[in-house]
């Protein structure tokens, strides 16, 4: 029986005024193995890392509990001592590589920096060492990029130059804070492939915060879920999946994607997580619990042992005559897949296009030396074509930097095309300035806090594209639009006299959705709108925009790296490499059927909660450059069926069915 790397008990961290961010939690990490902490944002999952490593921000103390790492008491040690458990017995990779590196030194000089510190290594040695560390978590060419600077680097190599810095120390306990939400699918895989290759040489263990359940599935041995501050529910990763107790945890299992399909909406969590400290008795998830009845606000519920290593925080398995009401909500709890292939289905004219985009380039030139003569041009978009009819919804799914979102807003004329056409209800945009085509194409942000102005109230902000626009014969009765707008995407009235900062971020990217909607456009161009939402407000967002979808007959082009989300509301899916799609087809055929290695790839690197995904396609390298792509396919440096051929040319569009096309050499014309 391995023992305990780390054992925490009660602890407890809150504001200097008393209120409580982590209330009174316990758990244990066993050596090798991992433990993953799971919860929305602002639950205290990260302030909890911080407490244990002692790195609490300004204004924030822990007020009780105890952590032992190793056989050591963590909050016994002086600072001195504590400096040396950092890095060294325990190291941490924070969520946002781009912020936690320093801009001004090498990426060698700051692995060195902690081979000094804990390891006594410095000079030749040293330098030959963040070569090997490099090497180790995979970025190629690790003799050369040791000398650079983290902006030269993509964010899957700087997530990965973190790992490395936290691994040079040579840690008991690695802590994970959301080691994967911001990069694509296909570094997702390789950064928790690097993980668990890491933990198997050094026996490390691990403790992962997150809010995806996916990676929990794939990752961990244990699982704590957290809920406003406390555990509310401890299983190992079988007992979890296989049957769920707590209704917070069933809700997060009911709210993915691919649970319920077609036109059923998915089951979000009503409201919102309670402010810390502002409920001091009783159920802090009552006020959004199907199941609670009058003594979950009256009464805390204890922490309650269920057997086999198992607990949960609910009076539903609290020995007070409703151990029957619990096994039956146990019961419902238990994950059940839905075979459902339906989309719902809406009342058009055949073949009704809205827009249609012809070979769209977007070149952008590469200028060098005091006359900045052009020597290059960057290919972000080279030779697009697409269609989308009245009503439906195209996704567009690759890696960042294949030229999604450039193709959006190129399509917007926010970016200026370099060539190709593009034409909307039959009329063409490129070289047009109409304002009433401006307003029927409207796009919706991938960051909410960064695309709302954070001066302006809700009402100013949904009222000045309105008035640009020429809607609304005067203020008054824009401001009766702004009110029904508001309540059509589930907000108050009365919020729009508040600020951005004053909502939550689904609650902002909700106001970011009735800004467009205040022109009444008919097309949405959503860039990547639910990437940085919990799994319960991304089912909130998804149900709005298929209700909305309904409602008023929008069409959509959802840019996505995420494939769940893809397979619950597109109706076609075109898959984008390096500046140009690849294959393309109805969601049914693209997702269950893939041709191209690409999207095969991509497909057998999606972390499934059922533990039924493809046998992993590892790619080789990294997205080439569109400034220099390779000749032939561009995929065909990574690819493990390339011939000969593919290095000659780019392959040409193989029909596989009337609705679905590949351009890969592998396949011939179905209709030939």
């Amino acid at each position: 029986m391995m023992g305990d790397i780390l054992h925490v008990s009660g602890l407890t961290t809150q504001l200097r005024n008393g209120t409580r961010i982590v209330d009174d939690i316990s758990f244990s990490i066993k050596a090798g193995e991992t433990y993953a902490l799971l919860g929305e944002s602002g639950c205290g999952k990260s302030m909890t890392a911080l407490s244990l490593l002692r790195l609490l921000p300004d204004g924030v103390v822990r007020a009780g509990g105890t952590a032992q790492l190793d056989g050591v008491e963590l909050f016994g040690l002086r600072e001195r001592e504590m400096r040396g458990v950092r890095g060294g017995i325990a190291a941490m990779i924070f969520q946002e590589p781009g912020l936690s590196l320093n801009p001004v030194m090498t990426v060698g000089q700051q692995i060195a920096e902690v081979l000094a510190l804990h390891q006594g290594m410095r000079g030749i040695a040293a330098q030959q060492r963040c070569v090997e560390l490099l090497d180790q978590v995979g970025i190629p060419d690790a003799s050369r990029r040791v000398a650079e600077y983290p902006f030269q680097l993509s964010g899957g190599m700087k997530q990965r130059v973190m790992m490395a810095m936290a691994l040079a120390g040579q840690p008991k306990l690695l802590i994970a804070d959301e080691p994967t939400t911001a990069l694509d699918v296909t570094i997702q895989a390789q950064v928790l492939q690097l993980l668990r290759d890491t933990q198997s040489a050094s026996g490390m263990s691990l403790l992962l915060i997150t809010h995806d359940l996916g990676v929990v599935a794939e990752m961990a041995h244990q699982v704590g879920v957290m809920y406003a501050g406390q555990i509310v529910e401890q299983a190992s990763r079988a007992q979890l999946f296989d049957r769920p107790l707590h209704p917070y945890t069933q809700k997060l299992f009911a709210a993915l994607p691919h649970v319920a399909r077609g036109d059923q909406p998915l089951a979000a969590i009503p409201g919102i997580m309670p402010p810390p400290g502002s409920i001091t008795q009783g159920c802090r998830f009552a006020a959004r619990c199907d199941q609670a009845w009058p003594l979950c606000s009256a009464q805390t519920p204890v922490w309650t042992v269920l057997g086999e290593g198992q607990g949960v925080r609910c009076h539903l398995y609290e020995d007070q005559g409703t151990r029957g009401k619990a096994q039956e909500v146990g019961s419902e709890g238990k994950l059940e897949q839905r075979q459902d292939d339906s989309k719902p289905t809406l009342h058009l004219e055949p073949c009704t296009l809205l827009l249609q985009v012809s070979d769209l380039r977007v070149h952008f030139p590469i200028h060098k030396g005091v006359l900045q003569r052009e020597i290059g041009k960057v290919k972000a978009v080279d030779g697009v074509s697409l269609e989308i009819p009245r009503g439906r919804t195209l996704a567009l799914v690759g890696e960042s930097g294949c030229g999604k979102t450039t193709l959006g807003k190129a399509l917007l004329q926010l970016i200026p095309p370099t060539a190709g056409s593009v034409k909307f209800a039959g009329r063409e945009l490129i070289g047009a300035n109409s304002r009433e085509q401006r307003a029927a194409m409207q796009m919706v942000f991938q960051d909410p806090y960064a695309s709302l102005n954070p001066k302006m109230r809700v009402a100013e902000i949904l009222e000045e594209g309105m008035t640009a626009l020429s809607i609304g014969s005067n203020s008054a009765a824009r401001q009766t639009h702004i009110d029904t707008l508001l309540e059509q995407v589930g907000l108050a009235r009365s919020s729009k006299w508040r600020y951005p900062h004053e909502f939550s971020g689904g609650q902002r990217q909700r106001i970011a959705i009735a800004r467009v909607l205040a022109v009444s456009p008919q097309l949405l161009i959503c860039d990547e709108p639910t990437s940085a939402l919990d799994v319960s407000v991304q089912a909130q967002i998804l149900n709005l925009l298929k209700s909305l979808q309904q409602e008023l007959n929008l069409s959509y082009l959802f840019i996505t790296h995420n494939l769940a989300v893809v397979e619950y509301l597109a109706h076609e899916v075109c898959v984008m490499y390096l500046g140009r799609i690849v294959e393309r087809g109805t969601a049914k055929e693209v997702l269950r059927a893939p041709k191209h290695p690409y999207t095969q790839a991509l497909l057998s690197a999606v972390p499934r909660i059922d533990g039924k995904g493809l046998e992993r396609i590892r790619l080789e390298g990294d997205l080439p450059s569109p400034a220099n792509p390779p000749q032939g396919c561009h995929f065909a440096p990574r690819c493990s069926h390339a011939m000969e051929q593919c290095r000659r040319g780019y392959p040409p569009a193989t029909k596989i069915a009337p609705s679905h096309s590949v351009n890969c050499f592998l396949y011939t014309d179905s209709s030939s």
